[in-house]
Formats: C-alpha cells, structure tokens, sequence
C-alpha cells in the first residue's frame, strides 16, 4: 500500500478541486493547475478532502496511487504558495538580466545566451541570483534545471550556475612541478 496516497489531502479554504472528464483542475489564488488523470487511479473529492484511490489492482496502479497523490498535494499548494528556486550565477564576467519575456545569460561563451522564459512562470534577477517562481512544481524545477544545465558549475574555481547553497565540490589543481636535484 502507498503511504501516500492512503491518506486524506484536505483542501484549504479559497481552493477548488474538480475532476473533469480524466482531468483533474485545480484552481487558487495564484492561478489554475490541469493534469490529465491516468485511467488505473481515480480521484474523488468530497466534504472538503481529495482522496486517490487506485482503480485497478495491476502494479502499474500501485505504482501511480502515490505519484498522483502527490501530484495533487503539489498543484494544491502551487496555487496557494507559489514554488521557488534561486540560482546563482558565478564567476568574472558572468552576467544575467531579464530582457522582456527572455533570459540573457552571459555565461563566458562568444555569445550571450537567450532563453525564454515559460508561461506560467515568472523570473526576476537581482545581483546574478535568478528567482524563477510559479504554481507548477515540475515546470519551476525543470525551468532552472534547464538555466543550471546551461553553464554547469566547474569543479576548479566553481564558476558557473547553481542553485543557492549548492555546495560544490572543488578539486585540487595541477601542482607546481619541483626540479630534481
């Protein structure tokens, strides 16, 4: 049995939660959430909780009851409480700044870099710290995944963009080569 999905998700005030022809549509303050059901779980809600439940007894669905469960916990408090991750960008000369709807990274290449920035999303910089925030967990954390992958940190000076306190590992460099008497 899942641990997860077994238990109750209780829907805080000012929150909807509606399952509409295999889709389930959460909607808050901080927008409207959508994600297509998978036909081995099924989801009720009643008397102000969500229950997942699987609806068929294969392992796929023992597999899916808690991913869904989680799913709906994370589309529940997107909408509520936005979800955010800050990178840091590092190093001489390495820049970023937000022009219009895109992401300019100057990232030690010939060229700056131009990503633009999803919707549903939003992406300030301040000082190199990118913020990128937005209800949806999944697309939050592939956005920065995607900025990170563009310029990892390297393991000699730490140059590069992590996530905020991300520790990197620094490995020691060539030595000085001493003269054999």
């Amino acid at each position: 049995m899942s641990r997860i999905g077994k238990l109750a998700i209780t829907i805080p005030s000012g929150t909807e939660v509606g399952v509409h022809s295999g889709e389930i549509v959460v909607k808050g303050k901080g927008g409207t959430l959508k994600r297509i059901l998978h036909p081995a779980v099924s989801v009720t809600v009643e008397g102000g909780k969500v229950s997942v439940v699987p609806a068929q007894t294969t392992r796929l669905a023992r597999a899916l009851w808690g991913t869904y469960a989680a799913h709906v916990r994370n589309m529940i408090a997107g909408v509520n409480q936005p979800f955010t991750k800050k990178l840091q960008v590092e190093g001489i000369g390495f820049r970023a700044e937000l022009a219009g709807n895109k992401l300019k990274l100057q990232v030690g290449f010939s060229h700056p870099v131009m990503i633009d920035v999803p919707a549903g999303i939003t992406a300030t910089v301040e000082k190199n710290i990118i913020s990128i925030s937005g209800p949806d967990k999944e697309a939050v954390g592939g956005f920065a995944a995607g900025v990170r992958a563009i310029k990892k940190p390297e393991p000699y000076k730490g140059k590069g963009i992590r996530y905020e306190g991300e520790a990197v590992r620094q490995k020691q460099g060539k030595k000085a080569a001493t003269a054999a008497a």
